[in-house]
């Protein structure tokens, strides 16, 4: 099953692929020369003269404008360089913040453009860390939560650089995370990723850093997976609080009330995985609204997520199932089926419409498996084909020894069904109003602390592995 996955993803993904910036011997980046001093930014502008728009009007040519940020999250009030490259004579930089209304909240001066030098490639991994800083963006005043800076050439060339203001606490709180290790194994600006460099699978990245831009628009995976269910959690009204993946540490879960993670979560560290179980095992909610989470039991390094999907980077099932979090595991890829509620008066459907969902079942979907806790419960049965092998997607919902609730959707489309028609994959308009209903009863539910089932019990054992 893992290399069959393998295959079909590198199938999906070589259309897509970034041009390959200039190789280099595999040897460690030189030290780049000395940086002119980067451009502050401007202070806010008044808000009329923000844009209101966050969408990428024209991508532009390849190059014609990119960046990353320096840093994957901040706390408020923290600075970030921008490490922008473009062929146009100047650029801008506005800061929109991606909750329930996307909102731009600063916008830069203009700063005169210039073309960094390729990328290089380091023992496999494509950097642009010898990229110099740009311009520093601080952002005082900046509410918590996901933003997206949108870099606007002069030529109108447009891309996106993600950022997440975090949280300084979580405690009392449903805590929402970006889950950027993922976004990294996918990225394949430079022409490497996780899943294939420029000879295909076996010249693949073994190892990919957070210092390049992200492929495509800048923000491919959250804007798929992530933005609809922030604005969902924002619109129910429950306290939230924003992590990403890289901040998942010991501690910084403390008191949380619930953590949500979204529609691709794939790649998590030991550590990563220690700090949500200690939550749930202390009475933290856990939501998993998407498929395919806790797959890959990466490393990380300084500014890297690690994973040869050899010897050092293993799938968790083969020694700790990723059920016994989950409550279920990854089943099918590519999957295409109806999602066909089965318990349609359960608390998480109370006042939702419609059992079945046609494409709304895919394109990964996970189901109760060996390491399973054994009273769990199947909300949704999903029945279809994975590729001529017969096969069911489940949505479930267990609760841990200490009260905590988890629930998993079982389907990498629940955030995509959010949008209705607009998710593709022949998913109905009424999708919409389904799961926006059920994740706002989940989150509502699960901000009040433990969420134990009237007269449940605690859970003591798992499904045999075996």
């Amino acid at each position: 099953m893992r290399v069959r996955k393998l295959i079909i993803v590198l199938a999906l993904l070589a259309a897509g692929c970034s041009a390959v910036p200039a190789t280099e011997q595999a040897r460690p980046a030189p030290a780049p020369p000395p940086a002119a001093p980067a451009a502050s930014a401007a202070p806010s502008r008044p808000p009329a003269d923000l844009p209101a728009s966050w969408r990428l009007d024209r991508r532009g040519a390849e190059h014609e404008i990119e960046g990353y940020a320096d840093r994957v999250s901040v706390l408020p009030g923290e600075k970030f360089a921008l490490h922008v490259s473009t062929t146009a004579p100047r650029f801008t930089a506005t800061a929109f913040r991606m909750g329930a209304e996307p909102t731009a909240v600063w916008r830069s001066a203009q700063v005169k453009g210039e073309r960094q030098p390729p990328a290089r490639t380091v023992r496999g991994t494509v950097t642009a860390a010898h990229w110099r800083p740009s311009l520093t963006v601080g952002t005082a005043g900046w509410a918590e939560g996901p933003y997206l800076i949108r870099l606007d050439a002069s030529t109108g060339a447009q891309r996106y650089v993600p950022v997440t203001v975090r949280s300084a606490s979580t405690s009392g709180k449903v805590v929402m995370v970006n889950a950027v290790t993922t976004w990294q194994a996918y990225n394949l600006w430079g022409g490497r990723s996780l899943y294939k460099g420029p000879g295909g699978f076996e010249d693949r990245s073994r190892a990919v850093t957070f210092d390049r831009p992200y492929d495509g628009s800048g923000a491919r995976l959250f804007l798929d997976f992530e933005q609809e269910a922030f604005a969902v959690a924002e619109r129910s009204g429950v306290p939230l609080a924003y992590l990403t993946s890289l901040d998942l540490k010991p501690g910084v879960l403390d008191g949380a009330r619930a953590v949500v993670s979204l529609g691709h979560d794939e790649y998590w560290s030991p550590q990563m995985r220690a700090v949500v179980t200690r939550a749930r095992d202390q009475g933290t909610n856990l939501a998993f609204l998407g498929a395919n989470a806790v797959y890959w039991r990466i490393g990380l390094g300084d500014r890297t997520v690690e994973c040869d999907k050899e010897r050092r980077c293993r799938l968790w099932r083969d020694t700790e199932p990723e059920s016994a979090l989950v409550g279920q595991m990854y089943d099918c890829f590519p999957a295409e089926g109806a999602y066909t509620v089965s318990r349609p008066r359960h608390w998480i459907f109370a006042g939702t419409r419609g059992t079945r969902f046609p494409g709304m079942a895919g394109v990964e979907t996970d189901r109760v498996s060996p390491g399973s806790p054994e009273d769990i419960e199947v909300l949704a049965e999903s029945h279809f084909s994975c590729g001529g092998r017969q096969t069911v997607s489940h949505t479930t919902y267990y609760t841990a020894p200490s009260g905590a609730g988890v629930f998993a959707s079982g389907t990498m489309r629940w955030v995509c069904g959010m949008r209705g028609r607009s998710c593709g994959h022949g998913v109905p308009e009424s999708a919409a109003p389904f799961t926006r209903r059920a994740t706002t009863n989940l989150l509502t539910r699960f901000a009040r602390g433990p969420a134990a089932r009237p007269g449940a019990r605690g859970l003591s054992s798992t499904r045999g592995t075996g």
